[in-house]
């Protein structure tokens, strides 16, 4: 399975969250990308240890492509297809 592309980091409770879920869940449906949520709360999956809710806390939701910051509190969904266009490389024959 490939990973996703597009991480969504956020929490419960959040109105700007479930926004933010809105916005990139159809930004994705539409690029086809892959995309996931982490709750800044819980632990880090990626296994490095870091403490989510320290890094991205104040900031949620914050919104990364292929590992890069693309935006946080308000998710533009104009951008997020920007970012997602231009790292996506030459398409495959």
């Amino acid at each position: 399975m490939d990973e996703a592309r597009v991480l969504l980091f956020g929490r419960s409770g959040c109105h700007l969250c479930v926004e933010g879920r809105v916005v990139v869940a159809a930004v994705c449906a539409e690029t086809g990308d892959r995309w996931l949520e982490v709750d800044v709360d819980g632990p880090d999956p990626t296994g490095a240890g870091r403490d989510l809710a320290e890094e991205y806390g104040d900031l949620v939701p914050v919104v990364e492509v292929d590992g890069v910051r693309q935006g946080f509190w308000r998710i533009d969904p104009a951008r997020l297809r920007r970012a997602l266009a231009a790292s996506a490389g030459p398409p495959l024959r």
